[in-house]
């Protein structure tokens, strides 16, 4: 059946968070139609609190690492979804077969800066999470 799965990747700038979260519920939902890649212009690390959030919805990403898009050179995907505002702008250039969609997330690590809490960060980490997870959940049937 491997023959049969989208080969998609999810774009970001520093493949920490959003690009992450993405990667990890289409593993997590897409099961046998999508095979998921995560990568950035940048590679900052992964983000811990996104670790955490996911942990909490039931998708564990702790083993997946950040990455530079450079390091994927070689395969060729069906889709690259961009999921932030920034990697839109500077993004690789793919083969013309290769479908691009941009998807803009609200960037948790920059909301979360301005939060009097731990809890009040994790919100907005929370709420990207599940916006991202409704985004992937229903990503099958478009591509």
């Amino acid at each position: 059946m491997a023959e049969t799965r989208v080969r998609v990747l999810f774009l970001c700038t520093g493949n920490s968070c959003r690009s992450q979260m993405a990667e990890g519920w289409a593993r997590h939902l897409g099961g046998a139609a999508i095979e998921p890649y995560s990568a950035g212009i940048e590679a900052r690390g992964l983000d811990p609190r996104a670790v955490k959030v996911m942990a909490e919805a039931g998708v564990d990403i702790s083993g997946q690492r950040s990455k530079r898009v450079d390091e994927l050179k070689g395969l060729q995907f069906d889709c690259v979804v961009t999921v932030c505002g920034h990697a839109g702008e500077p993004c690789p250039v793919f083969p013309a077969k290769t479908k691009v969609v941009h998807v803009g997330f609200d960037d948790p690590p920059k909301l979360a800066q301005d939060a009097k809490s731990e809890d009040e960060a994790l919100a907005h980490y929370r709420r990207v999470r599940d916006e991202i997870g409704a985004f992937v959940e229903e990503m099958p049937g478009n591509l």
